[in-house]
């Protein structure tokens, strides 16, 4: 009878992080919808959880909101690292990654309008995309594949792409997504030094699947 004693702790960590992660999701959803001027209260409704469980996660809306904008960021840095696991060029890690975020807009609308509502997150911060993006641009460099002897302004350039190309797309429904990503990646490699046919080449290879379900859910 004293196992489930002993476990007490383990089930409240576990209940803790549960409420932490309902927080997160109900804040991911807000942020999609364009509305972060809400209540606690509403959030707090919206996540099921009741308001006291707030304050033990978050001090404020705020922290709450940049936790979720970093949470999205880390999920799908996380994803794009497993799906460029086995690629030994790091010019084609880069390529294949900036071609799959492409991709997401339409297929994890959720995901791909937390990241445009914080989209200066996407350079400045030390965690999911621009950390990955710059550790394939300085590991290309490295191996003579990329001319990039500024990674700061190589980074301004992906992440300024990133984010219109985004907002492109979510703007001009018409436009086959797919497409519109290669070429803006091919036009990129050309100008971290490829050659165009490599740069063509590399934006022509098979994709893996990117799920179609939001990693934001």
């Amino acid at each position: 009878m004293a196992e489930p004693e002993r476990d007490a702790p383990g089930r409240l960590a576990r209940r803790k992080a549960r409420t932490r992660a309902a927080l997160v999701r109900a804040a991911q959803a807000l942020i999609a919808e364009g509305r972060t001027n809400v209540a606690i209260l509403e959030i707090t409704r919206a996540a099921d959880v009741g308001m006291g469980s707030f304050y033990n996660h978050f001090a404020d809306k705020e922290e709450l909101f940049q936790a979720a904008v970093a949470d999205a960021l880390d999920r799908h840095g996380a994803l794009l690292d497993e799906l460029t696991a086995d690629l030994d060029d790091p010019a084609h890690a880069f390529a294949q990654s900036f071609r799959l975020t492409g991709r997401l807009h339409r297929r994890r609308p959720e995901l791909s309008k937390i990241l445009l509502s914080h989209g200066l997150a996407l350079v400045a911060s030390d965690s999911g995309l621009a950390p990955r993006a710059r550790r394939d641009i300085e590991a290309a460099a490295r191996a003579g594949r990329f001319h990039a002897p500024d990674p700061d302004l190589a980074m301004v350039t992906v992440a300024g792409s990133a984010l219109c190309l985004g907002r492109f797309l979510h703007a001009h429904p018409e436009r086959d997504d797919a497409e519109a990503t290669d070429r803006v990646t091919e036009d990129l490699l050309r100008m971290l030094g490829l050659s165009p046919d490599e740069a063509r080449d590399l934006c022509r290879r098979p994709l893996p699947d990117l799920p179609h379900h939001d990693t934001a859910a």
